[in-house]
């Protein structure tokens, strides 16, 4: 099956499993290089192959991505030179013209004060300098353990047949009447019956999917904004909208989303 394939060839491709792709983008030599080793100590430790690239400027590394350089995980300083782009604009350049959603991005800074600009590029971490090992090696921690479950796989019954999609390429599920809608990262849509409540708690509840609506089930890593009573996707700027009666939870569960993934440490 197409799908089928399409799953084997994302696993040989991302995953910490075949190596991880790692850059780094610091206008400061001195701190990319002690990040650059603490990186490889880490993994040698771990016993896990990665490979690491090393940027002293957004443009640089935004040139790169827009040549086909591919990366699952992204140190990213916030200030650079004068006449240079900040990194939370290159953080949204990264999500926005290079749609890349998949992509972990933890901020380095010597300040607090920007945690609250990154919440819709959507940081895995945000470090403050000096940089120490441990906060480093507890930040590549939490990517392993949020890229093993981006791994895991989705399944749905059309028919007689059973098929397989990988949980982080779902942006969402839609509800109409007793079919569900599965719409995809690439554009495609499948149809299938089942019920929406069903198989949110027993698939996708714990991989942070939001129960936004009795119609609508959402991946949190696809959106941009979420507002009192509705949200709009990263991916096509879609509205969908938050229900009455689920707006205090899903302002919880967003709240403990970041909280769990130690979005500012």
């Amino acid at each position: 099956m197409i799908k089928y394939k399409i799953r084997i060839a994302l696993k040989q491709h991302a995953g910490y499993r075949y190596g991880i792709f790692i850059a780094i983008c610091d206008d400061e030599n001195k701190i990319a290089a002690e990040l650059e080793r603490d990186l490889l100590k880490i993994f040698g430790k771990l016993n896990l192959k990665c490979e690491i690239d090393v940027y002293f400027t957004g443009k640089e590394l935004c040139e790169k991505m827009k040549t086909g350089s591919y990366y699952d995980l992204i140190f990213l300083d916030i200030e650079f030179g004068k006449n240079e782009s900040s990194g939370v604009d290159i953080g949204r350049q990264i999500r926005e013209a290079h749609n890349n959603n998949m992509v972990s991005i933890i901020y380095i800074s010597w300040y607090m004060k920007y945690s609250m600009q990154l919440f819709d590029i959507r940081p895995l971490n945000f470090l403050i300098k000096p940089l120490d090992y441990p906060r480093i090696e507890n930040a590549v921690l939490t990517y392993l353990k949020v890229a093993e479950l981006w791994s895991s796989e989705f399944t749905y019954k059309i028919g007689y047949d059973i098929f397989k999609v990988h949980i982080k390429d779902i942006i969402y599920l839609e509800s109409n009447d007793r079919k569900l809608i599965l719409h995809l990262s690439n554009g495609k849509k499948e149809e299938f019956y089942g019920s929406l409540n069903k198989i949110y708690q027993e698939q996708l509840k714990r991989f942070d999917f939001l129960f936004i609506h009795a119609k609508y089930v959402v991946n949190y890593d696809y959106v941009a904004v979420i507002k009192y009573n509705e949200l709009i996707l990263t991916h096509d700027n879609r509205t969908l909208p938050i229900s009455q009666p689920k707006r205090k939870e899903i302002k919880a569960a967003c709240c403990a989303i970041m909280d769990r993934r130690r979005m500012i440490t």
